[in-house]
């Protein structure tokens, strides 16, 4: 009786100790592919657009073996591209902008006089922490909506 209890702890001890090493193993897996690849690891360093612009075109050079002529109308491409982007941004930011005016408007009159300034006082401190968290994402001015204007009676 004494050796098989024995030997259910050790098998026991055993398959417990199998569990930890295969888990630690996994976890490291799964934490040095797919956590640091997610959360800016090294496999990856941060780049601003144009450093990352240049690494793409010297990498299709490379490997799409891009001649001078090919590289030059890439640029091209990668500056019509950037053109388009800025100008969808613009129409967006001005029609966001317009979509939060007509909002805060809808709010302001369903509020009572005397909630009012309470509601711009709530709206100027969300407008400053969302140019904060802009500023910070994108380590310059914001570009997002600019605040909402005013709205009657200020």
């Amino acid at each position: 009786m004494l050796r098989s209890k024995t030997s259910a702890f050790f098998s026991l001890l055993l398959v417990f100790l199998s569990g930890a090493l295969v888990g630690g193993v996994a976890y490291r897996l799964y934490n040095n592919s797919v956590v640091a690849s997610t959360a800016g690891g090294k496999a990856r360093p941060k780049m601003d657009p144009e450093e990352r612009r240049k690494a793409i075109i010297e990498e299709m050079q490379k490997e799409v073996k891009l001649d001078d002529r090919q590289v030059g109308q890439l640029q091209q491409i990668y500056d019509n591209t950037r053109e388009q982007f800025m100008q969808a941004n613009q129409r967006w930011n001005a029609e966001s902008k317009s979509l939060w005016d007509s909002q805060r408007d809808e709010i302001r009159r369903i509020l009572r006089p005397d909630q009012i300034p309470l509601f711009e006082t709530l709206t100027e401190r969300h407008d400053a922490e969302r140019r904060k968290k802009q500023q910070e994402h994108h380590k310059g001015p914001p570009e997002g909506p600019p605040p909402p204007s005013p709205g009657p009676g200020k």
